[in-house]
């Protein structure tokens, strides 16, 4: 986690200074832009709405409640020369996701060849129950904004790819119920493993909004777990609001 964190800090205070470059970029009408300081989305943090496309019926009728994500990234912007409309942004951040599930155990310490998704409606559960993972990712965005003088005032889009490695995956269930709903014990269970869970991840992103607020969609281009172990048509998709600025 020490080394994750020392990377992301990295990558802020490159941020910050190529933001704060002076850049001059000539369009195709021949008119010149001194860009000082260009708030350029250098900074973007997304909240979404999270699930898995391709799931079984066995685990998509235990999916319940608010699946959720958050991520956070520092982005490197550069203009074309003839076209400062269009833009290449590349950077570094976290993507986590948190898939909730009603009465399901998934037992990530498993020594089975399949990971195996449990229904507990009739035995012992718990009351919240969720399987999380976090990404180290690098995000590539071709970027559009129609007013470039001034990106905090206009529309902009961008057309992506990410990569990610996998640095956590667990589960975590909270407040253990009997098979009446009866409490037993309030407590929180954690399990750690990332055998099961892709350690790389491929998705396409898109963005779109005014100013520095957008609207975003993410889908996982790879299955959400390694070969062989599952289910390889479970796939992540991300849908929410990225608010981007410096």
């Amino acid at each position: 986690m020490k080394k994750i964190t020392f990377i992301i800090i990295g990558c802020l205070f490159f941020s910050i200074s190529f933001a704060q470059e002076i850049t001059t970029v000539t369009s195709k009408d021949s008119k010149t832009m001194k860009m000082t300081n260009r708030a350029a989305d250098h900074f973007m943090l997304q909240a979404s709405f999270d699930g898995w496309t391709g799931m079984p019926d066995s685990i998509n009728s235990h999916q319940q409640g608010f699946s959720r994500g958050f991520n956070a990234y520092f982005m490197f912007d550069k203009p074309f020369k003839g076209s400062p409309k269009y833009s290449i942004g590349i950077g570094a951040g976290i993507s986590t996701s948190n898939i909730t599930f009603k009465n399901m155990d998934v037992n990530l310490k498993s020594s089975n060849s399949l990971l195996p998704f449990t229904a507990v409606d009739s035995t012992n559960h718990f009351k919240k129950y969720k399987l999380a993972t976090s990404y180290l990712e690098v995000p590539l965005e071709l970027r559009y904004t129609a007013n470039p003088d001034n990106i905090n005032k206009s529309l902009k889009a961008a057309l992506g790819i990410k990569v990610g490695t996998l640095v956590n995956a667990h589960t975590k269930g909270k407040t253990l119920l009997d098979k009446n709903n009866n409490t037993i014990g309030s407590y929180t269970d954690k399990i750690s493993s990332k055998k099961y869970l892709n350690s790389t991840r491929f998705s396409a992103t898109a963005r779109v909004g005014y100013g520095i607020v957008s609207l975003f969609g993410t889908y996982q281009l790879n299955s959400v777990l390694k070969e062989g172990v599952g289910s390889p048509d479970m796939k992540l998709y991300q849908v929410g609001i990225t608010i981007s600025g410096l």
